[in-house]
């Protein structure tokens, strides 16, 4: 398998500042203001704790930090007055303690809005843009957005899903959600895409999907890969939750090896690591 270097250069912007991901991948930290997620439920959800962690993986090296304030999956209900104040106030202090970008794991546009102005610059929304204001929210506000494939909604069951092709499925709507970002005003180094793993596929289809980074990675832009500590690894491995970082370190090298250039992780450190080696791989290729 040869490592996938892009023949022409491709670059990302995130607020004010512009990176070359032609070789290098950023390593995006995730924040989960929630008590259900799926990962370590509750242990952020109070701010202290929350910024700890921050504090933490900003000094392991992360390029930038994902706050999310409701789990992807079914569970109790969050209304927007709720989600909004686990996540405006935090992505705020943030955006003031620490000199990374700010992303904002939300599918409401109102939430993503309230967000941008407290000093985010991404909208990552795992829905696909099903919100209609949410495009219109980050053009106005001049941020980035990661188009995301999912089968449903987001906290909807999808146990059993179904495709022909997941692979040509998934590319045909990441080309069309990433061109609705930009005829709806925002240009093309702020549009990112994400193959949705787990979000309404089988352990199966994720791993295919994960296998076709490489062709996913060829649409124009940059290619988010969300793998870590996911239903998919621990299926192929039977364990639990907790026993999958080396198989979510292992999905890192390979999603970079083959294109994928922003990695959504909880172990920053080990991902660093791995990006770094990966980095000096691509850069020689």
């Amino acid at each position: 398998m040869r490592p996938l270097r892009p023949e022409a250069p491709l670059t990302l912007a995130l607020g004010e500042r512009t990176y070359d991901v032609t070789s290098r991948a950023l390593v995006m930290g995730v924040l989960n203001r929630t008590t259900d997620s799926f990962f370590s439920p509750a242990a952020t959800y109070e701010l202290d704790a929350l910024f700890d962690r921050a504090a933490r993986l900003v000094a392991e090296g992360a390029d930038l930090l994902d706050v999310g304030g409701v789990r992807a999956g079914p569970g109790d209900e969050v209304t927007e007055a709720e989600e909004l104040d686990r996540v405006v106030p935090v992505v705020e202090a943030l955006h003031a303690r620490f000199d990374v970008p700010v992303s904002v794991d939300t599918w409401r546009a109102s939430v993503a809005a309230a967000s941008f102005a407290a000093g985010a610059v991404l909208g990552n929304d795992i829905s696909g843009f099903q919100d209609p204001g949410y495009l219109a929210a980050a053009a106005t506000a001049g941020a980035s957005v990661v188009a995301t494939h999912i089968r449903l909604r987001p906290r909807v069951a999808d146990p059993d899903p179904v495709y022909d092709d997941v692979v040509a499925t998934v590319r045909t709507v990441l080309v069309a959600k990433a061109r609705e970002a930009v005829v709806a005003g925002i240009p093309a180094p702020r549009v990112l895409v994400d193959a949705g793993l787990d979000l309404g596929k089988t352990p199966a289809q994720s791993l295919e999907l994960l296998r076709a980074s490489g062709e996913l990675a060829t649409l124009g832009f940059p290619l988010l890969l969300s793998a870590s500590n996911k239903r998919f690894l621990g299926d192929r491995l039977g364990v639990a939750i907790d026993a999958r970082n080396d198989a979510s370190l292992a999905a890192a090298a390979l999603g970079v090896s083959l294109g994928c250039r922003v990695l959504r992780v909880h172990d920053v450190r080990g991902t660093v690591r791995v990006r770094d080696v990966l980095a000096s791989v691509l850069e020689a290729a």
